[in-house]
This record gives C-alpha cells, structure tokens and sequence, in this order.
C-alpha cells in the first residue's frame, strides 16, 4: 500500500511535466538588485528580424509609389504643395485607404495606378506592418506589466506566468495608450499648424484614423503633410490593432468560461465511454486528458488523428509504444556514401 502512494504521484509528476515538450517562447528578463521585478531588454538594442522584412518592402512600396506618382503628378488634381512630398503624401493616403480627395487621379494612367496601388498596400498593411505593430505592443506590454508589479516582490517565473495569462489584456492598455497619444498629437497638430479649430482637428483626426477620409478636412500644407505621411500610417494601424486586440480578448473570454465549465461539471458514464479511445473499457490519464481537450476545444479529432497517423508510422514493430529503436528504424536510409 506504501509503495502505491510513493507510485502515485510519480505517474502524475509524469503527466505534468514532459522532458521533450517545447518551452514557451521566451522574453529575455533580467532581475533588479532588489529580486523583486525582472526588467527586460530594450527593443530598440536588437532589431527583430522581421522589421527588416518591413521595412524593405515598405521602402519598396514608397519609392515605386513615389516614383509613378512623380511622373503622373500633372494627371492628379488637388491641393498641391511639393511634388515628391505630394506623392509620398498620396501613397500614404491611398496604402491606408484614407483617400481624403485632397488629391484625386484625373487621367486613366493615373486612376489605373491608384488601383493597383490601393491593393498592393492594403496587402502590405494587413500582411507586413500589422505584425511588426503587434510585435511592437507584444515588448511595451513587458514593460506595462514590470510597471504594475513593481512594487510587488514577484519571482521570474510567476512574471512570466502573468505575462502569458493577462498578455492580450495588457496588450489592450498598451493599443489604447497609444491611440489616446497620437489622437491627442494628430489633433494639437492639426490646431496649431494647420489652423483648424480644436473642434475640427479632432473631427479630421477622427474621420483619419477611422480611414472615413470625408475630405472637407485634411492636411494642406508642407509642413502637415511631412507629419501626416508618418502619423496616418502609425494611425491607423494602431486602431486597427486595437480593435483586434479587444475581439480576441472577447474570443479568449468565452474560451476561458467554456474551459472553467468542462472543468467544473460533473463527470458521467457517457464521458467515460466518448474517452476510451481504445475501447479496453478503461480511460487512462492520456485518453482523459484528450478527451477534456476536445471538449474545452482546443484540439479537434482531426488533430488527433493526424498526431496517430505520425505514432503509427513511428511505431515499426507495432507494440503500441516508442522507442529508440523504432525512432531509428523509421529514419530514412542515409544516402551519404
């Protein structure tokens, strides 16, 4: 009887912890002298891979854009103030859909342009620079979280935890604090420089970032389209990001709820039937384990059998279990001579 005690939470440890199971991805943290927060790594020291990615193709776009426009800048009605400021102003205004009619294509060479344009960036915005904002929030929200618990004596450990349980949340704030920034910059800019009433400034911030781009209000000289081409952009992206962040919170909290529910409810006959895989008429921790997975919907059958085919092809001699040397037998001949 002793000995099944001792037994007993060896198989559990066994289930809980797996030497081969992937780590969470790791946000390099270091402790302050006090032990209490961890403090992370400026973003700003290394450069993430992708933003390179981003900002060649965003160049690429910017400078053919600029160019074509350039070139067709006498077939482009509207307000006009320097002619490469004004197709770089107009690329901007097109890739975020803001299309404010300040400036509008008044030829078919041009109106052929602005199409292919507007697609080409909204593919950029949807595809590139979404991620490298998300990628941005994903780094201040450390930084949002550190601020929250700093006076608290938190371990690593339990600050990664909470970074990981609260991350689309703190996200959220992070989203939110900066819309609030570049809605306040965009519209002290836009009564100051452009000399719109405050009312009208934060209507044209507004109708922007929303990318409504009514057009009675815009930017109209040099100096605001210099900072337009670099706020629109910042912008609206922002908000979009933000929206996402507060539909998968939405999505996260329903999921959150069914998971607390199939946790909480009873267990009856009829789950223990659904969870004997194997039908040896005896649910092990495994097969349960899969079968509350199923039902809080984080894996589907088709998972399932997708993993068993990989166990099945892997498991050579057929005896319902792994080893090495069925590792090494299902191993494709080297060809090496």
């Amino acid at each position: 009887m002793a000995m099944d005690d001792v037994r007993e939470p060896l198989k559990s440890r066994k289930f809980r912890r797996c030497r081969s199971a992937p780590l969470a991805e790791h946000v390099p943290l270091e402790t302050t002298n006090t032990g209490s927060v961890p403090v992370t790594e400026s973003i700003f020291r290394n450069l993430h891979p992708s933003f390179r990615k981003v900002g060649i193709f965003l160049a690429f776009y910017l400078g053919i854009g600029t160019i074509c426009f350039y070139l067709v800048r006498n077939q482009i009605k509207g307000e006009k103030t320097n002619g490469v400021l004004d197709a770089v102003y107009f690329c901007i205004v097109t890739m975020t859909t803001v299309g404010y009619g300040d400036l509008v294509p008044n030829s078919v060479l041009s109106k052929l342009l602005a199409c292919a344009f507007v697609f080409t960036g909204m593919a950029l915005v949807g595809l590139i620079l979404s991620k490298a904002a998300d990628y941005l929030v994903e780094k201040q929200e450390i930084l949002l979280a550190k601020a929250l618990h700093m006076h608290q004596k938190v371990g690593h450990i339990q600050f990664l935890k909470d970074v990981e349980t609260n991350s689309l949340k703190y996200k959220c704030i992070v989203a939110f604090i900066l819309l609030l920034v570049l809605i306040s910059a965009g519209t002290i800019f836009l009564a100051t420089v452009e000399k719109l009433d405050l009312v009208d400034a934060f209507y044209c911030v507004c109708s922007t970032i929303t990318t409504l781009g009514y057009g009675d209000k815009s930017f109209s000289t040099q100096s605001g389209r210099v900072f337009a081409i670099f706020w629109i952009l910042t912008s609206t992206i922002c908000l979009a990001q933000f929206f996402l962040y507060i539909a998968e919170l939405n999505s996260q909290s329903r999921q959150r709820a069914l998971v607390k529910w199939v946790l909480s409810r009873r267990t009856t006959n009829v789950d223990l039937e659904a969870a004997d895989l194997d039908g040896d008429g005896v649910v092990g921790a495994a097969e349960f384990i899969i079968y509350k997975l199923k039902e809080m919907g984080k894996i589907s059958q088709e998972d399932i059998r997708l993993v068993m085919e990989e166990f099945e092809d892997l498991d050579v001699d057929q005896s319902g279990t792994l080893s090495l040397s069925d590792i090494m037998l299902a191993q494709p001949p080297s060809t090496e001579k």
